[in-house]
């Protein structure tokens, strides 16, 4: 977003057109996301359409999952009309020091990525043999 720039009052205007434009920040938006439990492992969906493995980084830092991916242009030619931008990704997750964070994969296929975080064995459902007396 670009910032406008006032003129204060008794500035001479040539001091106000030699000042330095804002640059854009880059912008991000925050991919959806399914979040779904299976017996051992929890599995997280994220959409992020463009990007590509070399755009995406995951990391896990002081019990915060971090997402972020890069669009890269990938069109050839030059553009004439263009209706939509495309932007960055960027998501975090707080996660619970339980898993073993050594053991998450992500998989990235068509722009969605899968990420696949094993519970420990202290937190899977277990089946509690039931005794007749």
């Amino acid at each position: 977003m670009a910032e406008n720039t006032i003129a204060t009052q008794g500035a001479e205007p040539e001091a106000a057109a030699r000042q330095e434009p804002t640059r854009a920040q880059e912008q991000y938006v925050a991919p959806p996301v399914d979040i779904y439990e299976e017996a051992d492992h929890l599995v997280l969906v994220a959409d992020m359409p463009g990007v590509a493995k070399e755009g995406l980084t995951v990391q896990v830092k002081n019990g915060v999952l971090s997402i972020e991916g890069h669009v890269t242009e990938s069109l050839a030619g030059t553009s004439l009309y263009r209706e939509f931008d495309l932007v960055s990704f960027f998501r975090e997750f707080r996660i619970s020091d339980v898993f073993d964070t050594d053991r998450i994969r992500a998989e990235l296929k068509h722009g969605v990525l899968r990420l696949t975080l094993p519970k420990p064995e202290q937190q899977k459902p277990r089946q509690i043999p039931v005794q007749v007396v």
